[in-house]
């Protein structure tokens, strides 16, 4: 064999090799994400009522987000800081139990006062919703929104505000408060870490779907009104 064919040889091997190394790796990437859900639903499944699967499919997803962006090389850029609050003046739906978790968190956790004015917040951005007809054109800043622009239930936010992220925070800017153009905008989302939450929603939809309740998503504002009115006139 010439040593041109002994290079042709090792090149080929070579190359070989790391394809079915990489047809492993991508087998095993998906195998992932299957495991994911396999692992949320056994949980979920365990949990008492929708608010507890919801804490738990949180308590996940934290996790298992965290470790993706550690555990692989070249993880997607992100510009989301503390205080850009720019995708919270977009719609957010909700699966099953989040909005419940949420609204029991805030009746024991806020103020009398800090309710009301939340309720009036709540009451302002539904009408505002309301004007638009198409969700994808909603432009209208979250009432859980505080003076400093930073979330007030951030530990325990919609899996829809977990799933938003972003490389550049210009486009993020135009997309809500720009004209009419720049407000189609496509933000690019690290797939990953999107993927994993579109897992955890449907996984809440099916468990409500098991038990019989309502599995539709909710819009987060509408729904989270109407559980505190409730609650506040039922205390």
């Amino acid at each position: 064999m010439t040593k041109l064919d002994d290079a042709i040889d090792r090149i080929s091997h070579n190359i070989a090799q790391t394809g079915a190394l990489t047809a492993e790796a991508s087998r095993r990437y998906e195998q992932m994400f299957g495991d994911f859900r396999t692992e949320l639903d056994r949980t979920l499944d365990a949990a008492d009522t929708l608010a507890d699967a919801a804490r738990a499919t949180m308590a996940m997803l934290e996790q298992a987000s965290t470790l993706l962006r550690q555990s692989f090389p070249n993880p997607a850029p992100r510009a989301c800081r503390d205080q850009c609050s720019a995708c919270c003046h977009l719609f957010v739906s909700v699966p099953p139990g989040v909005t419940d978790l949420i609204a029991a968190h805030i009746q024991a956790n806020f103020s009398e006062p800090q309710k009301l004015a939340l309720l009036d917040q709540l009451r302002t951005a539904a009408t505002e919703i309301e004007q638009f007809t198409k969700t994808s054109e909603v432009r209208a800043r979250c009432p859980l929104l505080d003076t400093d622009d930073r979330c007030s239930i951030y530990e325990l936010r919609p899996l829809t505000c977990r799933a938003f992220t972003s490389a550049d925070a210009g486009l993020c800017h135009a997309m809500v408060f720009g004209d009419s153009a720049q407000q189609t905008t496509r933000i690019d989302q690290d797939p990953g870490h999107y993927r994993l939450h579109i897992e955890a929603t449907e996984a809440l939809q099916k468990l409500a779907s098991r038990r019989g309740l309502d599995d539709r998503q909710e819009g987060f504002v509408h729904a989270l009104l109407d559980r505190l009115e409730n609650g506040i006139t039922a205390a």
